[in-house]
């Protein structure tokens, strides 16, 4: 019977020292989860939250695949926009409805900073119908933005 590896006390700030190995299953799990990005070593929000918007937007009209925006959108969203884009496959079928690349305007942009590392945003949009918002929480993972919740009212 194989015996449990010793673990490694944790370094300054409750993480595991650089030069020491990876010793249990709780360090390779720390070393190999995603890790939280500072706002400081993070990008400008702001054109991701408009390509995102443009990328959701093409997604529900049907112009471009959900596995396109996965890069971008953690998993539960992701979820969310398959199912909302294949609603909106069989809506067309239904009306005979071709697939049209959408038509809109982006009106304005807000986004405000509730901790370090998180971005909340709101994209005004206006199609020839209507005019939406496109509400997303951005999250600093693996030093990238990352959408972890998409709400398009």
């Amino acid at each position: 019977m194989s015996q449990p590896l010793p673990s490694v006390p944790p370094g300054p700030a409750g993480r595991r020292p650089a030069d020491r190995p990876l010793r249990s299953l709780a360090d390779v799990e720390e070393h190999f989860a995603p890790q939280r990005t500072p706002s400081q070593s993070l990008p400008d929000p702001e054109p991701l939250l408009t390509a995102l918007t443009r990328g959701v937007l093409e997604v529900l009209a049907g112009v471009r695949e959900p596995e396109q925006m996965a890069r971008w959108l953690t998993d539960e969203p992701y979820r969310s926009l398959v199912t909302r884009a294949g609603m909106a496959v069989r809506a067309r079928s239904a009306r005979r409805t071709p697939v049209r690349r959408p038509v809109y305007a982006i009106r304005s942009i807000h986004h405000s900073s509730p901790a370090d590392g998180v971005v909340e945003g709101v994209v005004i949009v206006e199609t020839p119908q209507r005019t939406r918002a496109v509400a997303m929480r951005l999250e600093g993972i693996d030093r990238r933005w990352r959408a972890t919740s998409l709400s398009i009212l």
